[in-house]
């Protein structure tokens, strides 16, 4: 006989969490040991009693969506399976996921009126040992973002860093562009700097700041996501998803 699997359930819609429960529990396949409608609260349980998978939706009450929060779970529990499912189409939960490194034990599906408690069960089971599966339009949208970012790197930042990464690839200091955006301390500007190399990883390949500006500068002026390896050599990527030297 196969045993109970105890499900941890993160859905932050409270006319919703106590039917799923209701639904998951009368398959017979699982115990909801517990539920919650934020990743904060989840993180929370985990720490106390980690269960053996994570039904997680994507948008939840609280600081952190679904993705970061198994981010979050995943660092203090290694791989522990976890599925996703949502009904947003918002770039910047495609963007999170891809950028999470989440690889392995997990499911992410969209959520309809089709997904059903039953259906779920078995992509729960499949997380549990070890198999990972991703809806065919959620990889599509999730290809969709990654090419979108990698062909303009801008966007990647928010506006006012967008606004910054601009007048930095005029040319202007850090005086002159906290002048022009009307901040009365540059170290405003320096935060946001710092922002813009984190967006575009180059805190990891240049812990020069005059490095790291220079590199940010030629980003922003060719509008081409570029990567540096630690010999300082520049990549990009071809339309097959690969690296490849940077034709300077």
């Amino acid at each position: 006989m196969t045993s109970l699997l105890n499900l941890l359930l993160v859905e932050d819609n409270p006319r919703l969490r106590p039917a799923l429960r209701e639904g998951l529990e009368a398959t017979g396949a699982v115990t909801v040991v517990h539920d919650c409608d934020s990743g904060e609260a989840a993180l929370e349980y985990c720490l106390q009693d980690a269960p053996d998978a994570i039904l997680m939706d994507v948008q939840l009450a609280g600081q952190m969506n679904g993705i970061e929060a198994a981010v979050a779970i995943r660092r203090e529990f290694p791989r522990l399976p976890v599925v996703f499912y949502s009904i947003q189409d918002d770039d910047a939960y495609f963007r999170d996921f891809r950028r999470s490194g989440i690889l392995t034990h997990f499911a992410y599906v969209r959520k309809s009126n089709y997904l059903l408690p039953a259906m779920l069960v078995p992509l729960i089971r499949d997380a549990v040992t070890g198999r990972s599966f991703i809806d065919s339009d959620i990889a599509a949208r999730v290809h969709e973002v990654r090419r979108k970012d990698e062909n303009d790197p801008m966007a990647l930042l928010e506006p006012n860093e967008q606004t910054v990464a601009h007048r930095m690839a005029e040319g202007l200091t850090n005086e002159q562009i906290a002048e022009r955006l009307g901040f009365r301390d540059k170290r405003t500007i320096s935060r946001v700097n710092g922002q813009i190399y984190a967006a575009w990883d180059l805190k990891h390949t240049a812990a020069d700041e005059k490095i790291a500006r220079t590199r940010a500068t030629i980003i922003a002026l060719t509008r081409q996501l570029i990567h540096w390896n630690d010999e300082g050599n520049a990549y990009i990527l071809n339309e097959r998803d690969e690296w490849i030297p940077w034709p300077t």
